[in-house]
């Protein structure tokens, strides 16, 4: 089995994925951390050095691998992968993905938490700024979550309340 975690940055799906790999004794891979691997540079350097589009060609073309690979995994994907290349059909063609649908302030007050600097879309910014950048992001990308084979909305999605829809 394959599962994709989607949702936007700060939306759970590292947390949530290595709980729920976990649990299901899969492997767990993190695909920005899969693209620092094999770019040898920061998701941040390589937006600096090599821009955006470069990043999603490079997203796209390792989440395809790992979709036809024989391997079975939970795999959290960065906020923006089933936004492009037509990441999300694949996805859903080799697996099961799950949208986590958290509120915009919950997720603006967790980012806030953590080291916006490794988040190139939403580095140096306040509070407010954050929370309407969060929510213009989910605007532009929820025609793509809602692709998902199962979506969980709240703030705090339980990794048994997953197993149990996908069973």
């Amino acid at each position: 089995m394959k599962i994709f975690l989607i949702g936007l940055p700060g939306s759970g799906k590292t947390t949530l994925g290595k709980q729920l790999a976990l649990k299901l004794n899969l492997v767990f891979i993190d695909l920005d951390k899969e693209i620092e691997k094999t770019q040898e540079q920061t998701i941040t350097e390589i937006f600096e050095k090599k821009k955006e589009d470069y990043f999603r060609e490079v997203e796209s073309v390792l989440l395809t691998r790992y979709c036809v690979s024989s391997e079975k995994f939970v795999m959290a994907t960065g906020g923006g992968t089933p936004c492009f290349h037509n990441n999300m059909t694949v996805m859903n063609q080799y697996g099961k993905t799950i949208f986590l649908d958290v509120p915009a302030k919950e997720i603006a007050d967790r980012l806030l938490k953590t080291d916006l600097t490794e988040r190139p879309l939403l580095a140096k910014m306040t509070t407010e700024v954050l929370k309407d950048k969060i929510e213009f992001l989910r605007s532009q990308r929820i025609g793509f979550y809602k692709l998902a084979s199962f979506t969980f909305t709240g703030s705090e999605v339980m990794v048994q309340e997953i197993i149990e829809t996908i069973a």
